[in-house]
């Protein structure tokens, strides 16, 4: 039986805080020992009314047969942190939303590399929002939570970093600016670093310049220091600044020194031949590991877990070596120098636009769909929730690699490479809903890849749009960037259009996006420590000179949008009635809009904007959208005296007949005005559901009552009075 007196002293905590006071007056209250105290780390860091969760849970052993590190970090935002219910059946959290991955994998790419090499433990890192304040973005607290559980746990952990998101607006730089704030930012980055590097870089810029870009790292930068010398202060505070050992690895020195010995310049000569082929590449690669195997025999006892290992460091020195000694990459080309490229449009005959993009063995074949108000995407999250009018898609099939394995849904790298090439392309498009009242999906297919698939989609996408007719401000293209560097000599090259192979071999990837104006979207991992500014500068001034000859590649294919839509593309023109007007073009229950789209096969869609209606008609036929721009007018009482109608009589009275011209708007035409002659009945003439011409001739706009004629188009008799 537990003692009341040790029950409560287990219920009691010992809550430490720090409190981070950045230079614009803002503060940052990170705090630990009060909740989820069950985790080997957890934390809650609070900004304003802000508060998130972050806890880190690590495995005591490895799997024997990890070789690996196997992170898992996840960002959940719960919809009672801003007193909201979820939307669907169900009410309740589900799978993670594109914005929640994203904000997932900014976690994940800023942590792994600081884990050891070594270290093969199951590590799950999991940052909840609890709290929101509406003005303050949380993403940009979250790489902070994360960070912070791991100072104070005792999981092996190289440094604490923290993220921050840095925006420029109105010419000032502004550290973690407000909702309200950002919506005028013309830049607007998320960066992670430690006390010393930068880590991750992410964001969109509308056409800005490197150097102001670069200004914005530094200033991002200044704040992340603060914040990680207050998660040293805390895991000091709390002793955990001494890790947990273990022991994940199995290593064999005399091995890895007789593969090295053996392998190195065998690995250095294929590397030299500068083959293009990544295929013919690995085969020259696993012939010389093969080589080193076949000297054991079936009686002989060799880890080949560990040759391969081993042998894949020896081919990463080769490969780096090779560059740094001699300026020579895997497949021939100087350092600077851009793949060869070719392009080409409305490749696909019924698609609204198309384009295939293929530099090297990277190709991207991209459609463009145009739709109305009813395809917009519907954001339904805790923080962000509305419409969205451009949608850019992205899939990545195993064949492009040349993988056999199975289709297994998204994946969280999709929505990431999607979203970077949606950045890039979303600073070009029409603001003005008159010049694009489309709403635009954009999906890229990769058909091919080795190096920069979401560069090839920004391309493929650009041209694309172009080719549907969507008057984009100016065309955009992207690069993949590199970095081979050595810390001992201080050598260093910067690669352009970098290949899958220089990709996981190198030391950064960096990718960016612009016009001939500045740059739109940028993605950068840095995986090597101590990385200069000035290095940084050289790489973005040389991936400029890399978009700018890849922007003169496309525009020798298109270089303008086209003057108009495809033919069997949709249109969509707009109409703008008084706010006092929807109502009557709705109808009660939908009838009258019902009947017009049904009467015209066009489809309308309705928005209050500003006061005022505005009225989106889509069709592939020119007379349908000509037919409901007119059934529009009609219903919304946009008449003009001397307008000419075909109508039907609804219904007949003794002093006239009331004739339909438009779903749900009829007008009288008195016995008087139905011909020239003096009639006893409306019936001598008219009868219910007779199709007639009739002529406006009066309306009352406080009533709404119309007046119409059917003599005024008939032809006098000659020598006659009327009657």
């Amino acid at each position: 039986m537990v003692s009341a007196k040790t029950e409560k002293q287990r219920c009691m905590y010992n809550e430490i805080k720090r409190v981070i006071s950045l230079p614009d007056g803002k503060e940052i209250e990170i705090s630990t020992g009060k909740l989820a105290k069950q985790a080997d780390g957890s934390v809650v860091v609070k900004m304003g009314n802000t508060m998130l969760l972050g806890t880190v849970v690590s495995a005591q052993n490895a799997r024997e047969d990890m070789d690996f590190m196997p992170l898992s970090c996840e960002y959940k935002e719960k919809y009672a942190a801003v007193g909201r219910y979820p939307g669907g059946f169900l009410k309740r959290e589900g799978r993670p939303s594109d914005y929640e991955i994203l904000i997932s994998r900014l976690i994940d790419r800023a942590l792994r590399p600081l884990f050891p090499e070594d270290y093969h433990a199951e590590t799950f890192v999991n940052v909840t929002l609890m709290s929101a304040d509406e003005n303050i973005m949380p993403d940009a607290l979250a790489g902070l939570a994360a960070s912070a559980a791991l100072a104070v746990s005792d999981i092996p952990f190289g440094e604490p970093i923290s993220e921050v998101r840095v925006s420029k607006i109105d010419g000032e730089y502004i550290v973690n600016p407000t909702y309200e704030q950002n919506e005028n930012a013309d830049i607007d980055l998320i960066v992670a670093g430690s006390l010393e590097n930068i880590m991750m870089v992410e964001g969109e810029m509308n056409e800005v310049s490197e150097l102001d870009m670069l200004e914005g790292i530094k200033v991002a930068h200044e704040a992340i220091k603060l914040q990680c010398q207050a998660q040293i202060e805390l895991a000091e505070e709390l002793g955990k600044t001494v890790k947990r050992e273990y022991c994940h690895e199995t290593n064999d020195e005399d091995l890895k020194a007789k593969i090295k010995a053996e392998t190195y310049e065998k690995a250095y000569a294929v590397a030299r031949k500068a083959n293009p082929d990544k295929h013919q590449r690995k085969a020259d690669f696993s012939a010389v590991k093969e080589e080193f195997l076949s000297q054991y025999s079936e009686e002989d006892e060799v880890n080949k877990k560990l040759v391969d290992k081993y042998y894949h460091d020896v081919e990463k020195d080769a490969v780096r070596n090779l560059v740094l000694e001699e300026g020579i990459r895997l497949d021939g080309r100087k350092t600077d120098e851009i793949r060869p490229i070719w392009s080409e449009v409305d490749y696909l005959p019924t698609a609204h636009g198309s384009a295939i993009f293929t530099r090297g063995e990277t190709q991207s074949i991209t459609t463009v769909t145009l739709g109305n108000k009813m395809n917009e995407q519907m954001i339904d999250g805790a923080m962000i929730s509305g419409f969205e009018k451009f949608i850019l898609h992205y899939n990545f099939p195993a064949f492009s690699t040349g993988d056999a394995r199975p289709y297994r849904g998204v994946s969280r790298r999709e929505v990431g490479h999607g979203n970077l090439a949606k950045r890039a392309l979303a600073k070009v498009m029409p603001k003005d809903g008159n010049v694009n009242p489309y709403t635009v999906r954009v999906v890229s297919d990769i058909l091919e890849s080795n190096g920069s698939s979401s560069m090839a989609t920004v391309c493929a996408g650009c041209l694309a749009l172009m080719d549907t007719g969507i008057k984009i401000t100016n065309p955009v293209s992207g690069i993949a960037m590199g970095l081979i560097t050595d810390t001992k000599t201080g050598k260093y090259a910067v690669l352009s259009d970098i290949l899958g192979d220089e990709d996981h071999l190198g030391d950064m990837d960096f990718k960016v996006t612009g016009t001939k104006n500045g740059i739109t979207a940028t993605q950068m991992d840095i995986k090597v420590d101590g990385l200069p500014y000035e290095v940084l500068e050289k790489a973005l001034l040389q991936a400029k000179v890399g978009r700018e000859h890849i922007l003169g590649e496309m525009a020798k294919t298109l270089s303008e949008p086209r003057e108009d839509y495809k033919p069997f593309a949709p249109r969509m023109e707009r109409m703008v009635v008084e706010k006092e007007s929807i109502g009557a073009i709705i109808g009660p229950g939908g009838k009258v809009i019902q009947e017009i789209q049904a009467k015209t096969g066009a489809t309308i869609t309705i928005d209050e904007v500003d006061g005022k209606g505005n009225v989106d008609i889509l069709s592939s036929n020119k007379e349908s959208i000509l037919a409901a721009k007119e059934a529009i007018k009609l219903a919304a009482g946009m008449f003009e005296i001397g307008e000419i109608f075909k109508g039907k009589v609804k219904s007949i009275v003794d002093f006239g007949a009331f004739v339909e011209i438009a779903p749900g708007k009829d007008g009288l035409v008195h016995i008087s005005e139905i011909e020239h002659r003096r009639l006893k009945t409306v019936t001598e003439v008219l009868k219910e559901g007779q199709e007639i011409e009739v002529k406006l001739i009066a309306f009352d706009k406080r009533t709404g009552k119309l007046k119409l004629s059917r003599k005024a188009l008939l032809p006098k008799p000659e020598n006659k009075e009327e009657n």
